[in-house]
């Protein structure tokens, strides 16, 4: 099988390949999950004198039969081989009820060295947590980064691709279609779709449909704003619809479960601590947010805002907004200790907008790294330690 390699994800699994711990990739659909345990697959192929390589995905209707732990307990110990090396793949597993018990009871006879995905972060957390506490690693994979977009059309680093990248997002499907509007974002919403009703409205028997598509409108055209149940609820209530705070945020709590939005939560440098209202919501995939809403070119400074807070995501870092009295630090990256303040603003044309965007930066009394990105092709002189990157070595110069 033909395939690009995207190494940040296979060189994490590597670390615990062959070991009694459950490998668990996740990440809203199509954002590759399946293609890397396909090459998973390979790797072992290759590393392995025979091994008895079981593959079930719960996309494919030939195994369909599959629906309960018991099920799958049933049906994989069917097929082991005491006398070779087992291995077993499971795509999708959030659909097999109750699977946690079904991994317990393989792990705990060490027959099996596990590997599975899952798109709901709620079932791939709290169920596993419970169930297997310390004996899995948990990877999360994300849509194309700018610099794999690169790799997989073979473009060159330049603002073309750039915008390319933006438009219609990093699903890896995107390298087999011509990058045009009207072929794009046709397939776009057929995944929109797919998301929606498998992962949210069958999930979670929603029945109002109408205004689950109406908040993730309000939620495309609110990108990288601060966003509370009160402010949606006003809006709805402008557009004649009442709907419970609470049910509001369900709503928006089974998006953020099934990967299509992440929630940025504020973070008051000053009190050291983090806030429980007012939070900032990211999409996934911005292809699947055009391809829903609409480009609109007014909205570039949100765009960059979503590429960057997603950038940081896939390169390991807890993200928070932060909020220092009355200003605001787009982005608070924490790992491991270390700690980047970003902040985010298409351009920089007059020394009025300069102290905004390094004025704010320079209230927080620490010497973290400081960092202005934009897409200015010129570069501006750092300032009082402050740096500004264009916006495509941002992307392709991990922090």
């Amino acid at each position: 099988m033909n395939y690009k390699n995207r190494s940040l994800y296979l060189n994490s699994i590597k670390n615990y390949m062959y070991q009694n711990i459950i490998k668990v990739l996740v990440g809203q659909r199509r954002v590759g999950k399946s293609v890397l345990l396909q090459q998973l697959i390979d790797l072992v192929k290759k590393e392995k004198a025979n091994p008895n390589i079981l593959f079930i995905n719960k996309e494919d209707l030939a195994f369909e039969t599959i629906r309960t732990y018991s099920d799958l307990v049933n049906y994989v110990e069917s097929n082991f081989k005491p006398e070779q090396e087992n291995f077993l793949f499971i795509d999708e597993i959030q659909d097999i009820e109750d699977f946690e018990k079904a991994l317990r009871h393989f792990q705990t006879k060490e027959s099996w060295d596990i590997y599975i995905t899952g798109s709901n972060a709620k079932l791939l957390s709290g169920e596993l947590a419970t169930f297997l506490s310390g004996r899995y690693i948990e990877i999360k994979v994300f849509t194309l980064s700018f610099t794999e977009f690169l790799d997989f059309h073979n473009l060159s680093n330049n603002n073309e691709a750039l915008n390319k990248y933006i438009r219609y997002g990093g699903l890896p499907y995107l390298i087999h279609l011509k990058l045009e509007d009207n072929i794009v974002f046709d397939y776009l919403k057929n995944i929109y779709a797919a998301i929606l009703y498998k992962d949210i409205i069958a999930r979670h028997s929603i029945r109002n449909v109408g205004f689950l598509d109406k908040l993730i409108l309000f939620m495309a055209d609110n990108t990288g704003s601060l966003v509370s149940a009160k402010s949606i609820n006003d809006f709805l209530k402008s557009q004649k619809i009442s709907i419970s705070h609470n049910l509001i945020l369900d709503y928006l709590n089974y998006l953020c479960e099934a990967f299509f939005l992440f929630k940025a939560k504020r973070n008051d440098l000053k009190g050291k601590r983090i806030l429980e209202f007012g939070e900032k919501y990211y999409f996934e995939d911005l292809g699947i947010r055009h391809a829903i809403g609409g480009y609109k070119n007014d909205d570039i400074n949100k765009i960059l805002e979503n590429t960057v807070y997603l950038q940081l995501l896939i390169w390991g870092y807890e993200v928070t907004v932060g909020k220092l009295n009355n200003k605001e630090i787009d982005f608070v990256a924490e790992k491991t200790g270390n700690r980047i303040y970003v902040q985010v603003a298409f351009s920089i044309p007059d020394e009025k907008v300069k102290s905004r965007e390094f004025g704010n930066l320079l209230e927080i009394k620490d010497n973290y790294r400081k960092i202005v990105v934009s897409m200015d092709e010129i570069q501006i002189d750092g300032y009082e330690g402050v740096e500004h990157m264009h916006i495509r070595k941002f992307l392709t110069q991990e922090l």
